[in-house]
This record gives C-alpha cells, structure tokens and sequence, in this order.
C-alpha cells in the first residue's frame, strides 16, 4: 500500500517508528554539519568585520546581523514549509548559508565591509535552518515523545558547536592553499559544512515529516488538517488566540535574550581582568556544554513532568548562573565558569520546555506558521539584548548587566507559573 503525499514522492507506508528514526538520524547528521559551519563562522566573524572595517567598534555588527539574518529568514522557511514541507524549506536554508559564506569570503579578499554584513545576514539562514530542524523532530513523534526528539536534534548541535570555533588553525591552512586572507579560511569549512547538510536533506529526509504528519492527521480530522496553506490562519493570529502559545514564546525570548545577553559580554568582562584567550575560549566552551549536553535528559523530564515546571527549573538556574556571573571579579575565576555553565544549562531547560510546548499547542496544519514566527520573536529580542548589553557593560559594568538580566528571568519564572495554571485549567476543563 502506498500513501500520495502533497508534493512529496510516493512513497511506501511503513511502519510509524521506522519512519521517525529516519528523520531522527537525518537531522541530527545535518544538525552536527549545519553546527559545525556555523561555529566555524561565528569564531572569525568579528575578527574579519575588525579587519575589514578597521574598528573595533563595528566588529560586532557581523554576529549582529547573523542573528537578525536567522530571525528574518526564519519566517521565509516557515512560510515555504507550511506550502511544501520541511525538506524544502530546510534546505533552502542551508543554501542561503553557502551563500553567505561565499560572499563572506569574497568580502574579506575585497576589503567590502558592506559586503560582509551581507554575507554574515545570509549565514543566518544556516542557524534558522539548525534551530527550525528541532520542530522538524515532533513532527512524527507520539505525544508522550516529543520532548525526548526535539531535545535529540538540540544535543547534535554540540558537536558542531564544539569543534567548529576550534577550526581558526585549520581554515588558516585552507586559506593559503587556496591564495585567499587567513581569516577567510574558516569560511570554506563553514561553506563545505553547510553544504553537506544541504546534500543530506535534500537526499534523506524522505519522507517529509510534515506532509506525512498532515496526510495522517487528515484522516483523524479532515477539516483542520485538510485545509489548504492559504486558507490557514497566520503564526501571529494564533499567537494571539492561544495563551500557551503566547507563553511558551515569551519564555522562549526571555531565556534566549537573558543567554544571548550575558554570554556575548563574558569575554569583555574576562579581558579586563587581563585573562588569556585561551581561558576565555575555555570558559565559552564550558558555557556551550552547559547548553547542550544535558539536552535529552531535558526532554525526557519535559515529557515526565511537563513543560511548565521544567522551564520554572530552567528560571531558577538562569537566577543562580547569574549571581554567580555577577558576583565574580574581572578575569578569570571559578564562580563565573560554574555561572555561565548553569547559563547554559537554565537556556536549555527552558528553550527545550518552551519548544515542546509550542509544539504540543499547535496541529500539523499551524506548525510551520506559529514555529516560525516564535523563532522570529525569540530571535529579534535576542538580538536587542546582545545590543543593548554592550552598552550597558560600557556605562554600568558586568554586574549591572547580570542584575538586569534577572529582571528578565523573573518574566521567565512568571511564564513558568502561568503556563501551569493554564495546563492544569485545561485537564479540569
């Protein structure tokens, strides 16, 4: 027997799991690829933008850009993947991250700082791709499941996040054998990466699990899920109409903005106090296990005990890493590697409860909408949050900016709260 899906090949039914392991594996594979290129890219972009504009003032402007890149072309995946689904807009993003590190590497040979902001903007594409894979995880999974597969794909981010900064000497290499500037070097691994995962989509994702979730749910339930793409409701108005929805995205962007916000300004901090780069690059490497290596305990327990008590869990951990980050002196110390570890791991709680529940609150037919522009939300208070902590770092200091912070986790904590409340209305209901 075989299933027509909408835009997708013929394929043969088989069986439920079966099918969810293949899409497991398969975006865990692009997520490592994917990770890599952009760690590769991340640990040049502000030493280029330096090189190439000449001010250190406007070295940050390039990871700025990278992450309002991925914000925006977040909502150009989701709409492609609510018309021909996942693969499709997927992939696109990988394509528009080769892009970006194409003309990246062109903009450094020209000295074109214009021309790297470009580039940097395309690499984004990369990370919304990377970040839209974990919705890509539940498609397919049983309820009681998908905390456990969206937190999967999130662990496979380690392995690139983790090798690609490390990948400076390397790409060093790459650029003398090809005649190009050194730092331009890190941007071929970063292209070759990308392109994998964009060959391992296009080639494995198959079925798509979107369009195969849609197939089934439509014959559970015709109206809703049989609906054409144009005839669905927008992310915006469903955001507007489910209060988990509007929860599960304000803590979301509350958590990522609090991470985003206190990691960017961490190396600054130490290097007042005169630490090395290699214990800087140290304690950001402990910071980035801290976000993703517990990620399948994380969402098994999300699945066990829900999504709001482990994003309250999530709230208290950001409050603790921040009052160990906020109390430590200027360089280097142990209370502030052990704060942005618990940084890390307070991020993951809530970014995979609040994921989870995003998912949950949404039916295959509405996904792609309200996941996008969820992501579009988180990622643009992130990237005000990384511009508005320089600022504060250079008017008030590191400490200011870590109680600052806190404010915010007390919205995450109130999240936390509400969204239990509102769970537990909803089973008396």
């Amino acid at each position: 027997m075989t299933t027509r899906l909408p835009g997708d090949v013929r394929v043969a039914d088989r069986p439920g799991d079966a099918v969810q392991r293949r899409t497991i594996s398969t975006l865990v594979a692009t997520q490592m690829l994917g990770g890599l290129g952009v760690g590769a890219a991340i640990s040049v972009n502000a030493l280029l933008a330096k090189a190439v504009s000449g001010s250190e003032q406007l070295a940050g402007l390039a990871q700025t850009c990278a992450v309002l890149g991925a914000a925006v072309i977040t909502l150009l995946l989701a709409r492609i993947m609510d018309r021909e689904g996942r693969r499709p807009g997927l992939s696109l993003g990988y394509a528009i991250g080769v892009g970006g590190a194409a003309i990246s590497i062109i903009a450094g040979v020209l000295g074109a700082f214009p021309l790297l902001l470009l580039g940097a903007t395309m690499l984004g594409g990369t990370t919304a791709a990377n970040n839209q894979s974990r919705y890509a995880a539940t498609d397919l999974s049983h309820p009681a499941h998908r905390g456990r597969d969206l937190s999967l794909v999130v662990w496979a981010t380690t392995v690139g996040s983790v090798i690609g900064p490390n990948l400076t000497g390397p790409g060093k290499a790459v650029a003398a054998v090809v005649g190009i500037p050194a730092l331009t070097g890190a941007y071929v691994i970063a292209g070759v990466g990308m392109l994998a995962a964009m060959a391992v989509m296009v080639t494995r994702l198959r079925p798509d699990p979107l369009l195969l979730a849609r197939a089934r749910h439509t014959e559970q339930s015709p109206i809703d899920a049989g609906s054409p793409p144009s005839a669905r409701v927008s992310g915006w108005t469903l955001l507007r109409e489910n209060r988990l929805l509007r929860l599960a995205a304000l803590g979301l962007a509350l958590c990522h903005a609090v991470m985003v916000s206190v990691m960017v300004m961490t190396p600054l901090h130490m290097d007042h106090g005169h630490a090395e780069l290699e214990i800087i690059g140290l304690v950001i490497s402990i910071h980035i296990l801290g976000m993703f290596v517990f990620s399948p305990l994380v969402g098994m327990a999300v699945d066990r005990w829900g999504s709001g008590i482990i994003l309250l869990a999530g709230g208290v951990v950001l409050l603790a890493s921040l009052v160990l980050a906020g109390t430590s002196e200027p360089g280097s110390s142990w209370p502030l590697g052990v704060g942005l570890f618990l940084l890390g791991v307070g991020w993951s709680l809530g970014t995979i409860a609040c994921s989870t529940l995003v998912t949950a609150a949404a039916t295959p037919a509405t996904r792609p909408a309200i996941q996008g522009v969820t992501d579009l939300i988180t990622g643009v208070t992130a990237a005000v949050g990384g511009a508005l902590a320089g600022v504060i770092v250079a008017t008030r200091g590191y400490a200011v900016l870590n109680l600052l912070a806190g404010l915010l986790v007390l919205g995450v904590l109130a999240a936390a709260v509400a969204v239990r409340a509102t769970a537990s209305a909803s089973a008396r209901g």
